[in-house]
């Protein structure tokens, strides 16, 4: 594992005069040496254009240690392949010339599981011919605990914490993000069932704790990459299409079975009040077979689905 150095060079301002300064001083001093030649000498003049040549090279080869970091970037210093440090801090600076530098991203990025990224392309002189793009993301498809297929996709967002690692570690750190995910993103689809009862963590009710399991499993994928995982949540959540009317059906007869069972918990409930004031007002005293009646005529006006057509009695009671 590579460790972090976080390193802050000095400022480059200084730097910058000065090696401009000494570019100007050695284009003056050539100029100076070779038109006051006769009177140096040969020894001389030669001496003074060899000073100004190198000073002029020297100059213009460590203007090439000038760094300037924006905000939330960062620059990884090698030295003929050995990793001397970190400048996460953004400012303008100073390195040695001959450091590599190589640009790293320490912003908050976000991306959809399932989406493919197409990486810029370049002409022989360098200029970009097609920019870097990314496609839509597409849900995968997996069975989960109970064997039904579903579609799922989540969105990640994530940054880089620790650059030494996210360079050195891996090959390519963002699509090992993304490959990682996916990963782990099945795998937890696989663990729980997209539907269940209330006591039990599903898919579809249970979102807090399936995000949170998602956030946990990826960033243990990713710990080696230097990548922090700032939040995990599914995006998108659904049977497959084979077996997506079926289970369509069966939602809506447990919604219809749940909802007469709350009716007719209700509905025998308004029936034992009735009963219970009819005979404690003493308003009318039914026998058995009276009550047994009532009981039925008033369930089935509470529990229809229908309006009823009540047949009204104009003779006796009976």
């Amino acid at each position: 594992m590579h460790q972090e150095k976080t390193i802050k060079p000095t400022s480059g301002w200084f730097y910058l005069a000065f090696f401009l300064a000494g570019m100007v001083g050695a284009v003056l001093l050539l100029i100076a040496s070779v038109a006051n030649s006769g009177l140096l000498g040969d020894g001389l003049t030669a001496c003074a254009v060899t000073v100004s040549v190198l000073g002029f090279v020297g100059s213009f080869i460590c203007l090439f240690g000038l760094l300037a970091i924006a905000p939330n970037q960062a620059r990884v210093l090698l030295l003929f392949g050995e990793y001397r440090g970190s400048v996460v801090q953004s400012g303008f600076y100073w390195v040695n010339p001959f450091y590599s530098k190589k640009k790293i991203s320490l912003r908050v990025r976000n991306f959809e599981t399932g989406s493919t990224t197409t990486p810029e392309k370049k002409d022989a002189a360098g200029q970009i011919v097609s920019k870097k793009t990314r496609t839509l993301g597409r849900p995968s498809k997996v069975n989960d605990r109970d064997g039904n297929p579903i579609e799922i996709s989540a969105v990640v967002v994530w940054k880089v914490v620790n650059t030494a690692e996210a360079m050195f570690e891996v090959d390519d750190y963002e699509d090992f993000v993304a490959v990682q995910s996916e990963a782990a993103l099945r795998n937890m689809a696989s663990r729980h069932p997209y539907d269940s009862e209330d006591h039990e963590i599903s898919l579809r009710k249970s979102v807090q704790e399936v995000s949170d399991q998602l956030q946990s499993d990826i960033q243990e994928r990713l710990e080696k990459a230097g990548v922090e995982v700032i939040e995990a949540r599914i995006s998108h959540l659904a049977y497959a299409s084979e077996i997506a009317a079926a289970m369509l059906q069966r939602q809506q007869a447990q919604a219809v079975v749940a909802a007469r069972t709350k009716i007719v918990e209700g509905a025998v409930g308004m029936v034992h009040m009735a009963l219970d004031q009819l005979a404690k007002d003493h308003i009318v005293e039914l026998d058995d077979e009276r009550r047994a009646a009532m009981v039925s005529n008033l369930l089935v006006v509470l529990c229809s689905d229908r309006h009823t057509q009540p047949v009204v009695n104009t003779g006796s009671l009976y």
